[in-house]
This record gives structure tokens, C-alpha cells and sequence, in this order.
């Protein structure tokens, strides 16, 4: 369908992550599937970390860090979950444990994929996703005719609104990376207060503060004007919830 002393810990690079046999959607191959989605967040339990888009900082600031993955090219927002490379500490008996959920998991089992750098689009589902049936188990893709259902077409809608505010956050992170304001960053996770050899949560991105005082009027007015500077000090006040990731960690 188209359209040092101490452990260190690498985040995960966004990617397919949660996805492991993605396949694009059709009426001949899919017009018995039913999809059966749920409170079951157990597909996610292995990761620490996923993509963020600009119009989610406001929401996911309150419970997330909410730090830059890439390189010095080209970066992504993500929040971070866990403490190490397979740990999502925001599963807890298969549910979320957080208020906000990010759309990146929302969106599960379906994606978009595209030959063509985004000019192309095709809706794609995961098969492996254990919601997925042909029992009449949740909601059918396709009615009798072989016409898109109510949900199909509400699950497009959904993935053709994630792609533009995803193009609208690369203009944001494009403009960060523009200006120099980004700096590597680490964060130390002690899991009790005499622990002795806290791990290094690395391979991330920050804004700096310094750099942001010293950048020029016109710069700072368009960073305004396009909520950039909102975004920005959405990200540096979201870093005081690593104290939350720890607390989760020590549980």
C-alpha cells in the first residue's frame, strides 16, 4: 500500500528497532488479517531507546531525558528508556509505565518504508508481531470487498501525520547541527549511593548552554520563531529525569 573505572553503556542507534519482518500491506496477501492491539507492551521490553519527534518534547519531557542521537552530520531526537543496551525500564508486567507513550511505539506493528529517500511511501506491517491473525482477533485491514477499513484508513492517516512532523524535526536537528550547538554527552548511573562503580550512559548528544548564550540576535530570533528555542529548553530541562531513570533502575 503506497504512500573508564567505571561500565560504560552505548545507546542504541535508532533504527527498525521493534521491528523484525516488515512487509508492505496488500489486499491479495492481507485481506483476511486481523490486527489485535492492546495494553501488551512486551515488544519493546529490550529497548532503550527510540526516535522522538519535535511535537512530542512537550509531552515526553515530563518523563523522559530526552537526548540526540547521531553524528556530527546528521541527528535524531530519541528519549532514553533504560540504563543498558537491552532494557526498556518503562515496561513493567507487560504495560507502560509512563503517562506518555511515544509515538514511534504507537505506531508498532505498522510502518512506513521508501525507496526514495521519502518520495515514495508504502505501508508496511511487522508479520512477527503476535497481534497479528487471521482468527478475526482485533480489527481486519481489509472488509469483505477488499476495500481499506475504517481502522486501516485511520492507521494511514496516523503514519502520513508521523512522517511530516518527522521531516518538520530533521529541520530542527539540521539547524542545531548548523549552529554548533551540540556537544557529546554521558550520563554517570549509580544505582545506590555508595556504589562504587557507576556505569556511563554514552554515545549521545546535548545542547550546549555556553554555545547557546554566544550564538548571534538573528540566530536566537529564528530559533524563536520556529519554536526552536522551545524545543531546545524542552531537552535540557527533560535531563534531570535521568534521576528517574536511576530510581527505576534501583527498583
Amino acid at each position: 500500500m503506497t504512500k573508564q573505572a567505571t561500565e560504560t553503556k552505548q545507546m542504541t542507534k535508532p533504527q527498525l528497532l521493534i521491528y523484525e519482518d516488515v512487509k508492505p500491506i496488500s489486499k491479495e496477501k492481507h485481506k483476511d488479517l486481523c490486527v489485535k492491539t492492546g495494553s501488551d507492551y512486551s515488544f519493546a521490553k529490550e529497548v532503550n531507546s527510540v526516535p522522538l519527534m519535535a511535537i512530542e518534547f512537550i509531552h515526553a519531557a515530563a518523563e523522559y531525558p530526552i537526548v540526540f542521537a547521531g553524528d556530527t552530520e546528521k541527528v535524531t531526537p530519541v528519549v532514553i528508556m533504560g540504563t543498558s543496551a537491552k532494557e526498556n525500564l518503562f515496561i513493567k508486567d507487560e504495560n507502560w509505565d509512563a503517562k506518555y507513550i511515544p509515538a514511534f511505539i504507537r505506531r508498532y506493528p505498522f510502518i512506513f518504508a521508501s525507496p526514495d529517500d521519502g518520495k515514495t511511501l508504502t505501508l508496511c506491517i511487522d508479520e512477527k508481531f503476535d497481534g497479528c491473525n487471521t482468527q478475526g482477533k482485533g480489527e481486519r485491514l481489509f472488509d469483505d470487498d477488499g476495500e481499506r477499513t475504517q481502522f486501516l484508513e485511520n492507521t494511514l492517516k496516523f503514519l502520513e501525520n508521523y512522517q511530516i512532523h518527522h521531516q518538520r524535526t530533521q529541520i530542527f536537528c539540521k539547524k542545531l547541527v548548523e549552529l554548533e550547538l551540540l556537544e557529546p554527552m554521558q550520563a554517570r548511573i549509580a544505582e545506590s549511593a555508595d556504589d562504587k562503580k557507576p556505569k556511563n550512559l554514552t554515545g549521545f548528544w546535548g545542547v550546549k548552554r555556553d554555545k547557546l548564550k554566544s550564538i548571534s540576535e538573528e540566530n536566537v530570533q529564528q530559533l524563536f520563531k520556529n519554536d526552536g528555542l522551545e524545543l531546545i529548553y524542552l531537552h535540557l530541562h527533560s535531563l534531570r529525569n535521568f534521576l528517574s531513570i536511576v530510581e527505576k533502575a534501583a527498583v
